[in-house]
């Protein structure tokens, strides 16, 4: 019988809860960083004087990790949804790229080039496995800061675009490794199915099991089947009409019997 449910959680362990930890602390740091709600500090941070701006990207970047958690706990019964939130977390961060883009085109400059010396530089980047078993949620939030330490060179300078840029970049690795992931997802439920699917098949083995064993026909030996007459149930040959054995409904199936009834 097929496992029921999948094992469920284990999101720590993903690059991509990783990234998307790193993008909403530095997201949150970013805003506090350069925005601003006083028009007389407009020349050099970020005009946003109702605070819109500033909470649509916090809000864009949490449901990004927030949508990994979600997505990674229903998982143990259904995938369909799992990977909805999944894709529901790669469309929240992309949306927040497109913020930090309007950001930097707003202050009259452009993105970096992918083909740019710094974007190579955090591209060539690698991420650290997990390797943590228990204490998990201190133990994550260790190895978060200590991969978000190699972007730190980019993240820590007092240059507003050029936090924006590496924050563009390190969003795009994030969208690429969700999107193989969810492939992933999609490849797992072709191949084992979703929760419904196991349900079903656990229910239908269940109920066979628990189904009586059927006699042998006495005079063909084929299956035989429950039948009903006026006076009760009886086992009837399968082969009915061709062949018209009967046994008595309270005949053990796993004894032999050389006689045969006709139900009256």
């Amino acid at each position: 019988m097929p496992e029921l449910f999948d094992k469920r959680g284990g999101f720590r362990k993903l690059h991509t809860f990783t990234l998307a930890t790193i993008v909403q602390l530095e997201t949150l740091r970013f805003c506090r960083r350069f925005f601003t709600h006083d028009h007389r500090e407009a020349a050099t941070k970020f005009y946003d004087p109702k605070g819109r701006q500033y909470d649509q990207m916090i809000q864009a970047a949490r449901s990004g990790r927030q949508n990994i958690i979600e997505g990674s706990e229903r998982s143990a019964t259904s995938k369909d949804t799992e990977m909805k939130l999944t894709d529901v977390a790669r469309a929240s961060l992309s949306e927040l790229r497109g913020d930090y883009e309007i950001w930097i085109l707003d202050r009259g400059e452009f993105p970096w080039s992918v083909h740019s010396p710094q974007a190579k530089a955090i591209n060539a980047i690698s991420l650290d496995p997990a390797p943590f078993t228990d204490d998990m949620v201190h133990q994550s939030a260790l190895h978060a800061r200590e991969q978000r330490n190699k972007y730190a060179h980019w993240l820590d300078s007092d240059d507003a675009l050029i936090v924006a840029n590496a924050m563009l970049i390190i969003i795009g690795r994030a969208l690429n490794m969700l999107k193989s992931q969810i492939e992933s997802q999609g490849t797992a439920f072709q191949e084992t199915g979703g929760f419904t699917e196991r349900l079903t098949t656990v229910r239908i083995e269940a109920r066979e099991k628990n189904k009586d064993p059927s006699p042998e026909c006495p005079l063909c030996h084929k299956p035989m089947r429950k039948r009903t007459s006026a006076k009760g149930e009886f086992w009837g040959c399968s082969g009915y009409p061709d062949c018209k054995g009967t046994r008595p409904r309270s005949v053990s199936p796993t004894l032999p019997t050389n006689s045969c009834e006709q139900p009256g």
